[in-house]
């Protein structure tokens, strides 16, 4: 499909303190390290149905670098990744499983996750969003070329690039998306 028009429009989802709910340990927001600690955050499954049933792609885009760090398994986080998917309307996760020090292309703040998901899905990056709680995900949408929508949550941390419009959830988010797509809000 990456070699047709491109027309599809997405909404790219960061996982941990978006979608999921994300663990502060020794101060520091961290992913749940099993499927018994993952707990998908109040009003997530309704935001991302309205989203999807008005035409959009849902790709969730997220950073795992505990297993380049060897503190989590891989097999975990893809157990964590299907039973999202069978709890949600995602079309597709991608993830970067490298620590800053690996140099890749795919770790936010660089873009390629969004990019390898445009080119293989035939997104138009310029008509999608990302939805994110932290400063990379936000400039991973500025470097894609992507409304950048960031979730403020407590003990979060600020957006070091100023996002297009911030929030407090994923169904804030939503009712943002869905205006600017001109669709009724639900």
């Amino acid at each position: 499909m990456g070699d047709g028009p491109i027309s599809r429009r997405a909404v790219f989802l960061d996982r941990d303190g978006v979608i999921n709910r994300a663990y502060l340990r020794v101060g520091v927001p961290t992913p749940p390290a099993t499927l018994e600690e993952l707990e998908i955050l109040p009003g997530v499954p309704q935001a991302l149905g309205r989203l999807k049933r008005a035409g959009l792609t849902l790709i969730v885009v997220t950073n795992q670098p505990d297993v380049a760090r060897g503190k989590q398994e891989r097999n975990k986080v893809e157990e964590i990744h299907d039973r999202l998917k069978a709890m949600l309307p995602l079309d597709d996760v991608r993830v970067c499983y490298h620590d800053d020090a690996d140099g890749c292309d795919c770790r936010k703040p660089k873009p390629g996750l969004l990019l390898q998901a445009a080119r293989e899905l035939g997104i138009s990056l310029r008509d999608s969003y990302m939805v994110g709680d932290r400063w990379r995900d936000v400039e991973a949408a500025r470097r894609a070329g992507c409304k950048a929508i960031f979730i403020e949550t407590d003990g979060g941390e600020l957006a070091a690039v100023e996002p297009d419009v911030r929030v407090t959830s994923l169904a804030e988010a939503a009712d943002w998306i869905l205006a600017s797509e001109n669709r009724e809000v639900e």
